[in-house]
């Protein structure tokens, strides 16, 4: 049996029902959740957001959706699905909702990811199910062990091809990292002056911070 968990500690009461990754999902399809709470199945444990984005958090998730959303579409690469879409990948065990994923055409046409809807949701589905090409990840100070440690080993148990990490714990200095898929786990992709090469879109990027109104914002440049 599933050791369940709650990670921040809340006032969230967990079903004694969900105990693995299966029913985990019934739960997170069943309606019960508050519409705004985040919910993760990871490693056996049951790990539930209770915090707030950060105004730079946010703005960093805005500059990735924008400059990678502007990139698939224009060029037909596939679709990227922005935070809120549950990821679940049976050999990993793992049930998700990262910042972003990306999903080649490829991997459409190969179905190595399939879409489902939860039971209370109708004909509309809700659910990826299988290994994205990309999986991308905001960092903040109450997800630090989550994002670098067990979702890191979860995403390549996941077959997933590349992990871009994206710390903004520290608004002027937010590191931005891409980890390829080697034989045994992520490695690291070196960078040259800011600029890191994504494998999946065969392109560099390099995340720029700037200040606007007084607020840290930025750019994802593209090369």
């Amino acid at each position: 049996m599933s050791r369940v968990l709650v990670r921040p500690v809340g006032e969230l009461v967990i079903p004694g029902s969900v105990t693995d990754l299966a029913s985990f999902r019934e739960w997170v399809h069943s309606g019960e959740l508050p519409e705004k709470l985040t919910v993760h199945f990871i490693a056996n444990e049951v790990w539930v957001d209770l915090t707030t984005d950060t105004i730079c958090e946010n703005a960093i998730r805005t500059a990735l959706y924008a400059t990678i959303g502007r990139l698939v579409k224009a060029e037909k690469l596939g679709f990227l699905f922005a935070n809120r879409v549950l990821l679940t990948n049976d050999r990993a065990d793992l049930g998700c909702e990262p910042d972003a994923m990306f999903v080649s055409a490829e991997s459409l046409n190969t179905r190595r990811v399939t879409f489902t809807a939860g039971a209370t949701t109708g004909a509309e589905a809700t659910e990826m199910v299988g290994s994205p090409d990309l999986v991308v990840e905001v960092v903040s100070r109450s997800s630090v062990e989550k994002d670098t440690v067990l979702l890191f080993d979860a995403y390549f148990q996941a077959g997933v091809l590349e992990y871009w990490l994206i710390d903004a714990r520290d608004e002027a200095g937010a590191r931005f990292d891409i980890y390829r898929r080697g034989a045994k786990g992520f490695t690291a992709i070196r960078k040259a002056k800011g600029w890191v090469r994504s494998d999946v879109f065969a392109r560099k990027f390099r995340l720029t911070p700037r200040v606007e109104f007084g607020l840290t914002d930025f750019d994802l440049e593209v090369g």
